[in-house]
């Protein structure tokens, strides 16, 4: 499945400006994990051809969805929601729901790179270990297993 080549900019920039709205009520933790997340996407734009970078914001932006999960859930506003309060927790609760498909956007920029998920990434390149040639016994003793 061919995705469409979406800017890692445009994905940090509408994550970068749905934290901010979502910081007005959700601070503190909040804020620290994503605008940290977000800062690790920051390296990945400025490291064009750096694997660790992509994939280090990758990694945040999964740890990321559930840590809000867990932020929102705690600390949602039960009572007295005015409307600027509705607006922020939206806001979190809409960048929660995009996360996972920026993590899939951000996954097919990681292969781009060069990036793989695995044991080994080329296995063309497998050679195989020819047993090593044992030498001849001069003195004709036969193999005998050498103790320690």
């Amino acid at each position: 499945m061919e995705l469409p080549a979406v800017n890692l900019k445009a994905i940090l920039l509408v994550h970068w400006l749905l934290t901010t709205w979502g910081c007005i009520v959700f601070s503190g933790p909040y804020a620290w994990a994503n605008f940290t997340i977000l800062a690790l996407g920051v390296w990945a734009v400025a490291q064009r051809d750096s694997v660790d970078a992509i994939s280090m914001f990758l990694g945040g932006l999964v740890v990321t969805v559930f840590l809000d999960v867990i932020h929102i859930s705690i600390f949602y506003p039960r009572a007295g929601l005015s409307d600027t309060v509705r607006f922020s927790a939206g806001m979190a609760i809409l960048s929660l729901l995009l996360k996972p498909f920026s993590c899939c956007l951000v996954y097919h920029m990681y292969r781009e790179r060069g990036g793989f998920l695995g044991l080994s990434q080329d296995r063309s390149a497998y050679q195989t270990i020819a047993s090593p040639e044992v030498p001849a016994d001069p003195e004709g003793r036969g193999s005998i297993p050498q103790g320690y």
